[in-house]
């Protein structure tokens, strides 16, 4: 039985939309209270999934290292990893099975930003965004373009599709390649939300029928429920770090592989500067993960470094450009629970917060922030909203093995 993206959409359990909504009317960030925390300098913050990476980049920066190339070294460590499938080699592809990198840097010390979007076959891209600042008189580079420069400045060219990536890209090309991101999207006045009537046998049929497809592909047995979430419900991935030393300099950088199976071309929030990522040497440095479009309507970054311009703390200037993306909705829950968003930010004078939409993806698995000051930790976010969110696009009555909690997503 072939059913597309929009026939889902039509038949779907409006019930999976509101599940969990209960107490989380309130977007009053006033019920948080922020903790008082000692400025401390150097410092580094990033996502989490830099979390294995930042012993090194502190000892560099503690050691008299540039901010930049200190933040770098924690970015560059997912972009390496092809089991990482939200950045660099063995990010998940777009539509065609191609996988297309973005990245954005700012140098605070010498005002200097560099970007690149929709890169083909280069590996370290949050790098040739750097290359951008020292070596040309632009500021963004994009495609073919970018690609030819990063050759020219030394990179090597890379198939960046690992086997692994290229077996999940198989298995939605065979169940989900109608479900695509043409539209409506969740911001379209045509958007419909889900009609009522479960479909529980609809989807124990088609489980069974990607497990078995999994398994021919080769997808090894424990992987296979992972990979089918990652086909079910396309993932964004995306690592920020901003890195301050004791001088009080202080930089930034965004890297990503985007949001899995997008249409060719689409770009995020994470090579927009002062969307992904915004550093003002004067105030100090933002970062984002989670939904880019989003973010960059909201110029997410950039609103909360002129946030704490004004005199907001980094958590206040977090929440302020949370509320945004709420506006943006009318508040309107049944659409706010299928995005979320992740802030980073870092004050000038070592004064940091992790800022969240939600609390994160599941009750077992809380958004977090990484931060070495001298101490490596993991944090969990400050969340606006109460509870966690949906992934997009909305589907009827998830079996337990897809859940968020399953072991197979551990």
């Amino acid at each position: 039985m072939s059913i597309t993206r929009r026939g889902f959409l039509s038949t779907a359990v409006a019930a999976s939309v509101a599940a969990g909504l209960e107490g989380q009317e309130n977007t009053d960030a006033s019920r948080h209270v922020e903790p008082m925390r000692a400025a401390r300098r150097p410092i580094i913050i990033c996502a989490n999934n830099g979390y294995n990476y930042l012993d090194d980049a502190f000892s560099f920066l503690k050691n008299g290292g540039d901010t930049l190339d200190a933040a770098i070294r924690v970015v560059k460590g997912p972009e390496d990893d092809p089991n990482d499938d939200s950045v660099g080699l063995g990010g998940l592809p777009n539509e065609e099975g191609v996988v297309e990198l973005d990245a954005c840097c700012m140098h605070g010390p010498t005002r200097r930003a560099g970007s690149v979007g929709g890169v083909r076959n280069i590996k370290n891209v949050a790098l040739v965004s750097k290359a951008v600042i020292e070596h040309t008189g632009h500021v963004m580079l994009v495609g073919e373009g970018a690609e030819r420069f990063a050759v020219a400045m030394g990179f090597p060219r890379e198939n960046l599709l690992t086997e692994r990536s290229r077996k999940i890209w198989l298995l939605w090309k065979q169940f989900h390649s109608t479900d695509d991101w043409w539209g409506p999207g969740l911001a379209s006045p045509q958007f419909q939300f889900p009609d009522a009537g479960p479909r529980s046998e609809l989807w124990e049929e088609r489980l069974r029928r990607m497990e078995e497809h999994a398994a021919k592909l080769g997808i090894e047995p424990e992987f296979r429920m992972a990979a089918i979430r990652r086909v079910v419900f396309p993932p964004t991935g995306t690592i920020h770090c901003s890195a301050l030393n004791e001088k009080g300099e202080i930089s930034g950088c965004t890297t990503t592989s985007g949001l899995a199976f997008k249409l060719p071309g689409r770009c995020g929030d994470s090579p927009v500067i002062g969307a992904g990522c915004y550093t003002d040497q004067d105030v100090g440095s933002a970062g984002a993960t989670g939904s880019g479009e989003e973010n960059i309507k909201v110029a997410g970054a950039h609103t909360i470094v002129e946030n704490m311009r004004r005199g907001m703390s980094p958590q206040e200037a977090g929440m302020d450009a949370l509320k945004r993306i709420v506006r943006n909705y009318n508040g309107d829950m049944n659409k706010l629970r299928f995005m979320d968003m992740t802030y980073y930010v870092l004050r000038k004078d070592g004064a940091y917060a992790g800022v969240s939409l939600w609390d994160g993806y599941s009750p077992t698995s809380p958004h977090k922030i990484a931060i070495h000051d001298g101490t490596k930790r993991s944090e969990k976010t400050v969340a606006l909203l109460k509870g966690v969110s949906q992934e997009f696009p909305p589907f009827p009555n998830i079996p337990k093995e897809l859940s968020q909690d399953s072991e197979y997503l551990k």
